[in-house]
């Protein structure tokens, strides 16, 4: 069980490091074209029929709201919308914030297998990364305590898989939090007045991240600054 999970986080991550080297060569891409089409002053603003996977976003938007649809099939399609919103640059995440709605309410709301919860968790990963704007909106939407409740959530199980599900989807918690909070202070500052948080990490960063690129147990505890008290 270990060794599938240490696989399938180091696959996602390959994807996802992939695709930021993807997305760093496509600005540098545009950067040049956009100096010999337009003048330096002027700020080019897309219309929505531009928006890089717009289509395809609202092709799987409509099976995210979609109540009628299995939980699983909705997650998939939460994840997906995640990566394209990454690929697609800040257009893209600015239409994709729409549908991070509904991910925000399943989240809060719904009882799931830790499977579909990590999709979903991939999903706002994948949609905040590297962008300001969607880190922005996910506080709006509140994902800050939605994803530190994850941490509150007490398994009483003693099957070894379902701990380490359990854990798993603890991990990628972190892993969120950490994406939004970098580089962002109204974040780091909500985080801080969490009273339980600082506990949680403290207790997560001794687990065994083996198979992940970082400790993001510690990477989240020295971002919003715990180290310091």
């Amino acid at each position: 069980m270990a060794k599938t999970q240490a696989y399938y986080v180091q696959f996602w991550t390959q994807v996802l490091q992939y695709f930021v080297g993807l997305y760093h060569r496509l600005q540098k891409c545009w950067a040049a074209l956009k100096g010999f089409c337009t003048k330096k002053e002027e700020e080019y603003i897309p219309p929505a029929e531009s928006i890089f996977h717009k289509e395809k976003i609202m092709m799987l938007g409509n099976i995210l709201t979609d109540n009628s649809l299995a939980l699983e099939q909705r997650a998939q399609a939460a994840y997906r919308i995640g990566l394209l919103a990454f690929t697609g640059g800040p257009t893209a995440g600015s239409f994709a914030a729409e549908y991070m709605k509904e991910v925000a309410h399943l989240l809060q709301d719904y009882e799931m297998v830790p499977k579909i919860k990590i999709l979903l968790l991939q999903s706002v990963a994948s949609w905040c990364y590297l962008n300001p704007v969607s880190q922005r909106r996910a506080k709006h939407l509140q994902f800050i305590p939605i994803l530190v409740n994850l941490f509150d959530d007490k398994l009483e199980s003693t099957m070894k898989s379902e701990t380490n599900s359990s854990l798993l989807v603890k991990f990628w918690g972190c892993y969120v939090l950490s994406v939004m909070t970098c580089n962002n202070l109204p974040c780091m500052q909500e985080l801080k007045h969490c009273s339980s948080l600082k506990y949680h990490l403290e207790i997560l960063a001794n687990e065994n991240w083996s198979g992940w690129p970082e400790n993001f147990a510690e990477v989240l505890y020295f971002l919003i600054g715990f180290h310091r008290h």
